[in-house]
């Protein structure tokens, strides 16, 4: 199995679009489809109709983004990083920084 550049709770900066320059933790991964979930990033309004539980009206949710559109952010350098993979000590592979060659994630 090849490692995935991008991964649950990594931190991401948005490329483009509307939301461009900005960060936000990845929620959820659709490999197959190639697309990501950020958090509070991509907002779409959704019309909702209302129940008993909770009223109904306009709802704002993130919507997927293509993952060609974010890019890591290295937890230590604070840049958005493309990862390479690298072999640790112990012979086990990890997503290195290729700016500062720390472990992300």
């Amino acid at each position: 199995m090849a490692l995935a550049t991008v991964r649950k709770k990594d931190k991401v900066r948005l490329l483009a679009g509307k939301d461009r320059g900005k960060e936000g933790e990845v929620v959820e991964v659709d490999r197959i489809g190639r697309r990501v979930l950020v958090s509070k990033l991509n907002l779409s309004k959704k019309h909702a109709k209302g129940t008993p539980q909770k009223p109904g009206g306009v709802q704002e949710r993130e919507a997927y983004l293509p993952m060609s559109k974010v890019m890591v952010v290295c937890p230590k350098c604070r840049r958005p990083a493309r990862p390479k993979v690298g072999t640790l000590s112990d012979g086990t592979k990890a997503r290195v920084c290729r700016g500062c060659g720390e472990m992300i994630g």
